[in-house]
């Protein structure tokens, strides 16, 4: 009987522990990434009564319970941070400290310093990739991670046009002459970033064939009489598909000096053919039109948005429209994520137990994706966490009977003996 004492204060002790968990988990429901932890009771060893081997057993009550954090999927829900993103799937954020510690967490509520330093609401810097290939101009990922660091108010460089493409129609039914005349402008940038308006210019000359000019206007260069800058001819065949200059052969000019100082020598490509080798300037029976034209030189342009995209790229978006990734978010495959130890501001770090993170891009080798604009939700249960809460209370109140009764017997023994 004696035992019930210390077997009941240890359910009460249990029981506490268990409600302590559950306020936890109440309190954090609308934490972000916020993984909920399950109480799991275990008994102490028994003890046998009489000559039988285990004929009567009484246990010496229940040990201090175990937590389980259980690192299930939590609702994704769409914010308004454009620098918010949420982990669909295994993986966790890596995130330093301010004194370089690495830890790990779900919440993905992101926001940037004054620096443009990627940090969590609590100050931690995101870790991820923000060096350019020169060769791809992509983020390259084969480094080691660092703090991602977003452009703040800079002004992206002009880039110099080297090459254009323009796709059109020449009408075959035009006559030889002067009434042929069709021509369509084409803007290139210098390398101070200013547009020009180029004239391509064309008239037939003879069957299936047309000349071209390309000119400038005169008031755009040093030499104003220079306006014309190359001519030359094209070829069609009875199909009207461009033979001359054939492909592989792309029309190759270089611009007079510009008025506005300029780099001198700019020289450009014009490619009349796709990349499967069809022309991209055809002479059907059709009137004279151009139907699309593109380069690839661009002016200066101020930095108007940084936003964070579906999959943890970082997107910075420019005034004249161009979008440009300048980072990539990491993530960390950890494949026992249970044996993480909790260490505040939303983040975990690693325990003896733990299996040596995997860190790389998101998508691949096991790890989950990134939704750019959203946060995964806590995932406390509201109304299991009540259940249990409930059940915790009345396990008490009955450990607690157990004690009071146990008390009136021991005093009841007593009274026995005067």
């Amino acid at each position: 009987m004696f035992t019930s004492f210390s077997t009941a204060l240890s359910a009460l002790n249990a029981t506490s522990t268990a409600i302590d968990v559950v306020g936890n988990n109440l309190a954090n429901m609308n934490t972000p990434g916020f993984k909920m932890s399950e109480v799991c009771f275990r008994d102490l060893v028994t003890q046998s009564l009489g000559a039988g081997l285990g004929d009567t057993q009484v246990g010496f009550g229940t040990g201090t319970p175990f937590t389980v954090r259980e690192f299930t999927q939590g609702a994704i829900q769409s914010s308004a941070g454009v620098l918010d993103a949420a982990v669909q799937g295994d993986g966790f954020f890596v995130v330093n400290d301010s004194s370089g510690n690495q830890y790990y967490t779900r919440a993905g509520n992101f926001v940037t310093d004054k620096s443009g330093n990627l940090l969590t609401d609590t100050g931690d810097t995101v870790q991820g990739w923000t060096a350019i290939d020169p060769n791809t101009g992509q983020v390259n990922t084969n480094g080691p991670i660092g703090n991602i660091v977003v452009p703040v108010g800079t002004l992206k460089p002009p880039t110099p046009t080297s090459s254009f493409t323009i796709d059109m129609n020449l009408n075959s039914a035009a006559t030889a002459d002067a009434t042929s005349d069709f021509s369509a402008p084409m803007k290139v940038y210098d390398s101070l970033g200013t547009p020009h308006v180029l004239t391509l210019s064309f008239q037939k000359t003879g069957a299936n064939t047309w000349s071209y000019a390309v000119s400038i206007p005169g008031s755009d260069l040093v030499d104003p009489t220079a306006s014309t800058i190359t001519t030359g001819s094209l070829t069609f065949n009875a199909s009207g598909q461009l033979t001359d200059p054939a492909p592989g052969s792309p029309i190759t000019f270089t611009v007079p000096d510009l008025a506005d100082g300029a780099a001198p020598g700019q020289t450009l490509t014009w490619n009349p053919y796709n990349s499967d080798g069809s022309g991209k300037l055809t002479q059907f029976g059709q009137p004279s039109a151009s139907s699309a034209s593109s380069q690839n030189g661009a002016g200066a342009a101020q930095l108007v948005h940084v936003g964070l995209a579906d999959g943890g790229s970082i997107v910075a978006q420019y005034s004249d429209g161009e979008q440009v990734t300048v980072g990539q978010v990491a993530l960390a495959s950890i494949r026992n994520p249970d044996t993480l130890i909790a260490a505040g501001n939303n983040n975990f770090q690693l325990s003896e137990r733990t299996a040596t993170p995997s860190i790389g891009v998101p998508g691949t080798g096991g790890r989950g994706t990134i939704a750019g604009g959203s946060v995964e939700a806590s995932t406390v249960d509201i109304a299991q966490e009540f259940t249990n809460l409930i059940v915790y209370q009345r396990g008490y109140e009955a450990n607690g009977k157990v004690v009071t009764t146990a008390d009136q017997l021991s005093q009841d023994t007593i009274n026995l003996i005067r």
